[in-house]
Formats: structure tokens, C-alpha cells, sequence
């Protein structure tokens, strides 16, 4: 109970140290660039308290279980010999965490507002709520996608920078055929699938999964998933676009 104390404690002094600079810079453009009053400040006080907080509870929570969690199970799974329960579980575990992913959400919204707006799809609330979803599913299914395939990278040993590089060729030939006006779109779902949730258990994944094979270094091997996970859904989305152009 101690030792977790302690270590609570200690990941509230880093929430502390790391938001201290972006706290500082905002309450100097607010006094002396806007010229903000006292109220407002304290009010910028008030709520670094709860962001304080809910940083630290998230990386205690990372610590504590999500982490060893996503290693363990790489690790059983890699020591049972059985690929296809680790490709269903990467897979599984792209498509959850992604599609559960709160910035994907947001953006995939804000895109079926400015898709309606623009006469891509009809204005209605079924419509967007339903383009909303498809982007979400298709995000959340490159994601899964994504993991599968940097899971067979590191159980092959396949070389990270050929297949990131070859990627991206793909996605900038893809560029140019998609329609304009998901182009941006694409890229942004890139971003966002590299978030708080997605994050930490596709670095466990990566991680736990190295480490359990012989000839595999965790440090390496373990790690590019991530990259992955921001590649796929350019790609996909793209293809998304140029399906619904055609559609």
C-alpha cells in the first residue's frame, strides 16, 4: 500500500513538473498579452487542479495495469506458439481501443458536419451520424490492421523502414487519386489514432511480444507499431473517400 502511495505520489509530481511550463506560458499571454483579470486566472488555477489530477490517475492507471496487462498477454500468447490468437488479439485490440478512442470521435463528428455542409452527404442527423460511424469503423479497422501487421513484422523480423517507407509511397500515390476534400481528413485520422487510449497498449503489445521471442531485441523489435497504427488509417480513409465518391 506504501510503495503505491509512493508511486501515486511521485506521478502527481511529474503531472506537476510537465504542466508547469504550458500553465506558465498561458498565464503569462493571459496577464500581459490579453490582459486578463484576477478572476480569470484563478480560474485558469481551478482548472489545472482536476487536469493535475486526472493526468496523474491515468498514468498510475497505465503503471498499475494496462501496461503489464498488454505484456502479459503478448507474452502468454507468444509461449502457447499460437499465431492465430496473437493476430486476433492484435487485431481485436487495434479495433477496440481505436474505435473507443475519444479524439477519433470528435474528428470523425466535426468531418460529417463539414461533409454535410458541403453537399457531400445530405444534411440530416441519420446521415452524419451514419458517415461518423463509418469513419470511425474504417479508422478502427486499418488500426487492427495495422497491428496484425507489425505483429507478422516482428515474428518474421521483416525490416521496419522498408514497409514504413513503402507506405507511404502508397499513400502519397493515393493522395492524388482521392478526393480532395478528404485528403485532410486522412491525414488527421493518422494522428488521432495515436492517442491516450490507443497508446499504451499497442507499445505493450509491441514490447511483451519482443521480449517473449528468442532472437529479438525489445528495444528494436518491440517498438514501430505506433507507426503503424499512424499509417494505416491515412491509407484506408483515403480509400474510404474514394468509396463514397463512387458510391
Amino acid at each position: 500500500m506504501n510503495d503505491s502511495l509512493t508511486v501515486f505520489a511521485k506521478d502527481m509530481l511529474g503531472s506537476l513538473r510537465d504542466l508547469a511550463p504550458i500553465v506558465l506560458v498561458i498565464a503569462v499571454f493571459q496577464v500581459f498579452v490579453v490582459g486578463g483579470s484576477a478572476e480569470e486566472l484563478l480560474s485558469l488555477a481551478g482548472g489545472v487542479i482536476p487536469v493535475v489530477l486526472g493526468l496523474t490517475f491515468f498514468i498510475f492507471g497505465l503503471r498499475l495495469a494496462l501496461f503489464p496487462i498488454g505484456e502479459g498477454l503478448a507474452h502468454a500468447l507468444a509461449e502457447r506458439g499460437s499465431v492465430f490468437w496473437l493476430v486476433t488479439f492484435a487485431f481485436a485490440l487495434g479495433f477496440g481501443t481505436t474505435f473507443a478512442e475519444p479524439a477519433l470521435m470528435a474528428v470523425a463528428d466535426e468531418a460529417a458536419k463539414v461533409a454535410a455542409e458541403a453537399g457531400v452527404i445530405s444534411a440530416t442527423d441519420a446521415t452524419r451520424d451514419a458517415y461518423a460511424r463509418a469513419l470511425r469503423l474504417t479508422v478502427a479497422v486499418a488500426v487492427g490492421v495495422a497491428l496484425v501487421a507489425g505483429v507478422f513484422r516482428i515474428l518474421v523480423n521483416w525490416s521496419l523502414p522498408v514497409m514504413i517507407i513503402g507506405g507511404y509511397l502508397l499513400v502519397l500515390l493515393l493522395t492524388y487519386a482521392a478526393p480532395e476534400e478528404i485528403v485532410g481528413i486522412a491525414y488527421d485520422s493518422g494522428g488521432v489514432t495515436t492517442s491516450t487510449v490507443t497508446v499504451p497498449l499497442v507499445t505493450a503489445l509491441g514490447v511483451g511480444l519482443a521480449s517473449s521471442l528468442k532472437g529479438r531485441n525489445p528495444m528494436s523489435d518491440g517498438f514501430g507499431l505506433i507507426a503503424f497504427a499512424s499509417l494505416t488509417p491515412i491509407l484506408f480513409v483515403l480509400v474510404f473517400g474514394m468509396v463514397m465518391q463512387w458510391a
